[in-house]
């Protein structure tokens, strides 16, 4: 029987031993950490991503295993959808995978039941200010920072043509002037869409209430309550009547955070929408399946000022290792290069986000792609616009978006208000937060 994330929250108690690592003897291809010795180690690699990524990931690992003919590396990829299910199962039978790629989300579930290897031999010396703390729970530290990102909105350009319209102004729209523009473009472009996932997604939620003084969360737990819900529930019943965001039925079936479609299937890619909620490092391979053109745009503001709308630079993703491997020295040593190493940068490019390693970072620009020229410019161009980073999300938060939907299709449906909807799904995060 697979075991769920909740199962693996609830009842994973004993499920992780730690496992203490040796000396990392060596961080280049070719180096051996003191594990196996010379029978051949395999290493079991999970990550979750797209075309784009899989066939990166491919080739990065076939030039680690070209360099280092005794290890063997065991690809696992996946779909974000079922990721995480799959791990929880695999985590609970102690079949965990070596090598975990990590979302923020979910860090602190596994940290905290002492199911990833403590990665603190991993060089981030060169990593720039404020990347590497993503990855730590407690005094560990758990998940090394695999690139950064930052949430945005894509915009399809063609559809703004055709609705002979400009792209917004992302310095000073509101979170109503995005309404009201995605309103305009849905029926003049008459596309299902003016905008998808921005309201049933907690990246969004968290911008908006980060831009009233809060957090999503805090180390003890929500940082906000029924009535900022609410506020965000009712902002999202606006939509709808204005026809922004789609009937309930289409947004059940394309705005859902659990819908797991592949890129090239999303509103955005087929043409449906304007516009999509994406994290910056997305932009390659939404570019690529759709065909052409993507602009970046800023989230909105409460005040209508970039500077206030509180953004954050965020760990796309983190590279975490069970602490039940058999080869603690050589994931550490595969990880070590995998975030340091000229070559791997090379192969992987921004895809995984903009490298934390700052002297990476500087060789690889020239050999970014367009798109990915234009990932990395972004992120440099709204660094007066971040704020604080938020904390990684405590145990049990990291259903908030399925939860957060569940009850936001009840009020699509018609079935609860925007008040009932939102006490209910403060109450059962808390629920999911306290275990």
């Amino acid at each position: 029987m697979a075991v769920s994330r909740r199962q693996f929250l609830f009842g994973a108690g004993g499920l992780a031993a730690a496992a203490a690592t040796t000396g990392l003897t060596g961080c280049a291809p070719g180096s051996r950490g003191g594990g196996s010795g010379g029978g051949g180690t395999d290493i079991k690699f999970a990550w979750w991503g797209n075309d784009v990524r899989n066939k990166n990931t491919q080739a990065a690992i076939d030039a680690y295993v070209k360099a280092n003919p005794s290890i063997k590396i065991s690809p696992q990829p996946g779909e974000f959808a079922s990721y995480w299910d799959k791990l929880a199962t695999q985590t609970a039978g102690g079949q965990a995978p070596d090598i975990i790629q990590m979302d923020m989300n979910y860090i602190s579930e596994y940290g905290n039941r002492q199911a990833l290897l403590d990665l603190s031999k991993v060089d981030v010396s060169k990593f720039s200010e404020g990347t590497v703390d993503s990855g730590r729970i407690g005094d560990k530290l758990v998940g090394i920072n695999a690139g950064v990102n930052s949430a945005l909105i894509f915009a399809n350009p063609a559809i703004f043509e055709k609705a002979k319209m400009d792209l917004p102004d992302d310095k000073t729209w509101t979170w109503d002037s995005m309404i009201d523009v995605s309103a305009e473009v849905a029926a003049k472009a008459d596309v299902p869409f003016g905008v998808v996932q921005v309201f049933a997604g907690d990246p969004m939620f968290g911008a908006f209430v980060r831009q009233q003084g809060k957090e999503l969360f805090t180390a003890d737990g929500l940082g906000f309550d029924v009535d900022d819900a609410k506020a965000w529930f009712d902002l999202m019943v606006k939509a709808q009547k204005a026809n922004a965001i789609g009937s309930a039925q289409q947004i059940s079936e394309e705005g859902s955070p659990a819908a797991g479609k592949p890129i090239d299937q999303a509103a955005l890619a087929t043409g449906k929408t304007a516009m999509q909620y994406y994290n910056s490092n997305q932009l390659p391979a939404v570019t690529a399946a759709k065909g052409s053109e993507v602009a970046l745009l800023r989230f909105p503001s409460i005040t209508g000022k970039a500077t206030e709308r509180k953004a954050w630079y965020k760990a796309s993703m983190l590279w975490s290792a069970s602490a039940k491997t058999t080869h603690p020295d050589e994931v550490i040593a595969l990880i070590n290069w995998w975030v340091n190493s000229p070559e791997c940068a090379a192969i992987n490019l921004s895809e995984r986000g903009v490298p934390c390693n700052t002297e990476i970072l500087e060789a690889i620009k020239p050999q970014l792609a367009k798109e990915q020229q234009a990932v990395v410019k972004y992120i440099e161009d709204i660094k007066p616009e971040v704020a604080n980073t938020p904390v990684a999300p405590p145990t049990g938060a990291g259903k908030i978006a399925e939860i957060m939907f569940r009850h936001q299709t009840d009020v699509l449906f018609g079935r609860a208000s925007t008040g009932d909807a939102a006490q209910k799904f403060v109450d059962e995060l808390k629920s999911n937060v306290k275990g």
